[in-house]
């Protein structure tokens, strides 16, 4: 992809926003230092909290931004009944958060922020996922098989779990493994000045 001269820096250690950004045929570094401490206020709005971390891990970036470069970091937040669903910190976590999230439907929000010297832009993105309901074999055997410690709402959408519980998704696919692709490419057109 041409983006006139800017070099694309993504400060994000996950794999799959690795992936669907190599897919738009971006050439990109990694770099994830920043001072930024991720919390946020508990009367902010839930649908608020992935673009107020997107924002944060930006500006908490560990460095200026030479003139040529735009940074990219990403947030990711799954919604069930009101409760916010980060990255499960034990099996315990991850097998609750999936009985939780069987049987309904719920949110995943991401977030994505792009910056270079003279702009700043963020961007969300929500789908619903529905769940058939799960039992507790087919949880243990996802959460001791894929371990999906690494991941909001405890699952990947790309997984097992994905094929064999998800019955609809309105919105994107991409979305649900944590960046939505369409929107981050409109706003490299828009940064890249075409």
């Amino acid at each position: 992809m041409n983006l006139n001269g800017k070099r694309v820096i993504l400060a994000s250690n996950s794999p799959r926003r690795k992936q669907l950004l190599a897919a738009l045929d971006v050439d990109f570094t990694v770099d994830t230092r920043t001072t930024f401490e991720e919390s946020f206020p508990q009367d902010m709005p839930h649908c608020k909290v992935p673009a107020a971390m997107s924002y944060g891990k930006s500006m908490g970036f560990w460095r200026e931004l030479d003139a040529d470069e735009i940074l990219i970091t990403s947030d990711t937040m799954v919604l069930s009944d009101s409760l916010i669903m980060g990255k499960p910190h034990s099996r315990e976590e991850a097998v609750g958060m999936l009985h939780k999230l069987s049987g309904h439907t719920h949110e995943v929000i991401t977030a994505v922020t792009m910056r270079d010297r003279n702009h700043c832009e963020t961007v969300s993105d929500t789908t619903l996922v529905t769940f058939r309901i799960l039992t507790d074999a087919e949880i243990d055997y996802y959460v001791d098989t894929c371990r999906p410690y690494d991941k909001a709402g405890a699952y990947g959408i790309q997984e097992w779990i994905g094929y064999a519980a998800c019955t609809s998704i309105e919105g994107s696919f991409y979305n649900v493994m944590g960046f939505p692709v369409h929107k981050v490419y409109d706003e490299l057109i828009k940064f890249a000045g075409f």
